[in-house]
C-alpha cells in the first residue's frame, strides 16, 4: 500500500529499522555472549564459518541498519525545512516512486550514482 504523506511513510520505515536495528543487537550480543568466558579457537573450526566472521557479518548488518535509521531521521529534518523531494544534485523533484522506494534518498534516479 503506497502511503502518500512522507511523514507518515518515513515514521513507518523508521519503525521498522528501529526494530531491525533491535533484532540484529540481539544477534551481535547472543554471538559475543555465546564465547564469553570461553576458549574457543573457531578459527580451526572445520565446520565452517568462524564466530568471529559471524560476528562481523552480524555487526555490518547492524550498522546498516543503524545508517539507515540515521538517514530516515535526516529526511525527516528535510520534510520539516521543505526540501524533501527535492534532488540535492540538481535541484528537481524526485520522483514519488523514487521516493515509494527509497523514502530517505536525497537524489533522484539521473544523480542517484553521481560521486558526492
Amino acid at each position: 500500500m503506497v502511503t502518500p504523506d512522507p511523514v507518515a511513510r518515513l515514521r513507518d520505515r523508521l519503525a521498522l529499522t528501529e526494530d531491525r536495528i533491535a533484532r540484529q543487537r540481539a544477534v551481535v550480543d547472543g554471538i559475543v555472549a555465546s564465547v564469553r568466558g570461553e576458549n574457543v579457537d573457531d578459527e580451526h573450526d572445520p565446520e565452517g564459518a568462524t564466530l568471529a566472521w559471524e560476528r562481523q557479518q552480524a555487526a555490518a548488518l547492524l550498522a546498516e541498519a543503524e545508517q539507515e535509521r540515521d538517514a530516515l531521521h535526516a529526511a525527516l529534518d528535510r520534510v520539516e525545512a521543505g526540501t524533501y523531494g527535492v534532488c540535492e544534485v540538481c535541484g528537481r523533484a524526485i520522483p514519488a516512486g523514487r521516493l515509494e522506494a527509497r523514502p530517505a534518498t536525497t537524489r533522484c534516479v539521473e544523480h542517484a550514482g553521481a560521486a558526492r
